[in-house]
């Protein structure tokens, strides 16, 4: 029997923490689901240690290793392996509570419907404060909606409808730079599908120095021409000024850190763009100058 939701985990050198979400899946109270593990290049025992755990049989197990692309990448690697109705990414420094599938697969028996964009709830800490705000009170909405409308913070955790999703891949590859935002999809599918929301904790989280959300700077460095094809979905789809002025602010800057070319015909917001230049200016040089890691976690860990 075809389990209905799968667990996949993009993971990177990291056979050292796999150890506690493997044992946090072997404790789940409903064993309808398997974990789909996305090795992107590692160069530890990575294989070692999973291949240990398949021939244990506890629960389902997929390995699948690749070069070494990036996490989004990687992310488009799991989403054309699973065949489930709905997927969760829980990262390899991350775990989850020991009845978060079955309260995933009944919230979703209850409440899912076919053109649902899936669903998302809260990520808490080890000690069990939840991460940021919790979620609105409400039955459903648009993903930009909850953090322009409804002002919430911290990261979320979310369940995809994967007949929804998979219309919208693949998430783009620019050059040789490794695409690092994963809600970039999710500014598409909410122009026609809404995330049913819940304020119940989905994931417990861990984070790493090493990990993505505590290196955006780094991203910024590394990947500009990836970011600033990003602002872009972001201003086009933006629901206020406001949103479309700071996105068009980190454009900017995303424009000069990579290829300059192209940086007010690219653009859909032209006079908006020109008004933050100046800002796009000071932000560029703080990207390029400063030494902190972080400006923004809400990006990434989705």
């Amino acid at each position: 029997m075809e389990s209905r939701i799968t667990v996949f985990t993009p993971t990177y050198n990291r056979a050292h923490l796999l150890p506690k979400l493997y044992d946090s899946l072997k404790r789940q109270s409903l064993r309808d689901f398997e974990w789909l593990i996305i090795d992107d290049g590692s160069v530890d025992n990575t294989e070692e240690v999973v291949s240990a755990w398949i021939k244990e049989g506890e629960i389902k197990i997929v390995y699948h290793f690749q070069e070494n692309q990036g996490m989004v990448a990687a992310h488009n690697t799991a989403h054309y392996l699973m065949t489930t109705e709905l997927c969760i990414c829980i990262d390899s420094d991350d775990h989850m509570p020991d009845d978060g599938i079955e309260k995933i697969l009944g919230l979703w028996e209850k409440y899912g419907y076919e053109d649902s964009a899936g669903m998302v709830g809260l990520d808490a800490y080890t000690n069990g404060k939840i991460i940021g705000t919790k979620l609105p009170d409400i039955k459903e909405c648009k993903f930009s909606e909850l953090y322009t409308n409804y002002k919430i913070s911290g990261d979320k955790k979310f369940i995809h409808n994967r007949k929804v999703f998979n219309q919208y891949l693949p998430y783009p590859r620019l050059g040789n730079e490794k695409f690092p935002v994963t809600s970039y999809l999710y500014l598409f599918i909410e122009q026609k599908h809404k995330l049913l929301i819940f304020n119940e904790v989905f994931c417990i989280v861990e984070y790493m120095e090493d990990g993505l959300s505590n290196n955006l700077i780094k991203q910024y460095r590394e990947s500009p021409d990836s970011f600033a094809f990003y602002r872009i979905a972001k201003m086009k789809f933006a629901l206020n000024y406001k949103e479309r002025f700071q996105n068009a602010i980190h454009y900017v800057s995303s424009k000069l850190l990579g290829n300059r070319t192209g940086l007010l015909k690219d653009s859909p917001a032209k006079l908006t763009t020109l008004l933050a230049y100046p800002f796009g200016v000071m932000l560029y040089y703080y990207i390029k100058n400063t030494n902190k890691t972080a400006v923004n976690k809400t990006l990434n860990k989705k």
